[in-house]
């Protein structure tokens, strides 16, 4: 159990099997399935798509930290912190969940009658929430992930910390030149049913989610990665403020 959520995986060894879909862009790309015959453990409903390591936690415990030296003018110190937090496993984990489909990992099955991926002009236009809808959307699912229950910071925060320290937050063009922590905690307004298969910008089908989870599931429905559905779950509850002390009085 980490930060009150307690997570079930079954693991099991499986044939596989390949199969077309078409993306939105006209491409296609073969993507892993699951035969009909394989252990029923392995397809079981799960909460994520996989377990979180705990130096995540770990990473988070030195980047509040790090906030605290910060606001207590201890710059050196916060320095320092916001670089120990920059772990290598943290990035294997994070790289193991959005570095393509990956059959033991996405699990993807196929779903009868399951929406298909819309052309462009079919789809409901895409949009960011509104800072009112990101204020309810904060208090309504927390600063943890829904699906993994890690903890998350904003793309503003992040931003802020590395204006004040460039030099100990790296975040270069590829994933590989990004800070491990922030990367990983990076906060995103997940669509339950992805925007891709029909999706629409309704708080109802947005749930707040770290990018591993959110770019991991990528067009996949829950179902089609034995998801359980995030908004049937308690939200996790933590001190965790998403280190938003960092910007100051609001």
């Amino acid at each position: 159990m980490e930060n009150g959520v307690r997570l079930h995986f079954a693991h099991s060894c499986i044939r596989q099997t390949r199969v077309r879909l078409y993306f939105s862009d006209g491409a296609k790309r073969r993507l892993p399935s699951l035969e009909a015959n394989v252990n029923k453990d392995f397809l079981a409903p799960r909460r994520c798509l996989m377990k979180p390591i705990s130096v995540i936690f770990e990473a988070a415990r030195i980047l509040d930290s790090a906030v605290d030296a910060h606001l207590a003018g201890e710059k050196v110190r916060a320095g320092r912190l916001i670089m120990e937090a920059d772990i290598r496993a943290i990035a294997d984990w994070t790289e193991a969940l959005w570095g393509g489909p990956k059959p033991d990992i996405h699990r993807v099955r196929k779903v009868d009658n399951a929406p298909p991926i819309l052309p462009n002009e079919k789809r409901i236009e895409a949009r960011m929430p509104s800072a009112a809808e990101r204020r309810k959307l904060i208090e309504r699912d927390g600063w943890n992930c829904r699906f993994c229950g890690i903890p998350v910071i904003d793309t503003l925060v992040r931003k802020a910390v590395r204006e004040a320290y460039p030099k100990a937050l790296r975040w270069g063009r590829k994933n590989v030149e990004q800070h491990a922590a922030f990367q990983c905690m990076w906060l995103q307004y997940d669509h339950i049913l992805p925007h891709s298969r029909g999706g629409d910008n309704s708080l109802e089908n947005i749930v707040i989610t770290c990018a591993p989870c959110n770019f991991g599931r990528a067009e996949y429905t829950l179902e089609e990665v034995g998801l359980i559905d995030p908004r049937t779950l308690p939200v996790c509850s933590s001190a965790w403020d998403g280190l938003e002390r960092f910007l100051g009085p609001k």
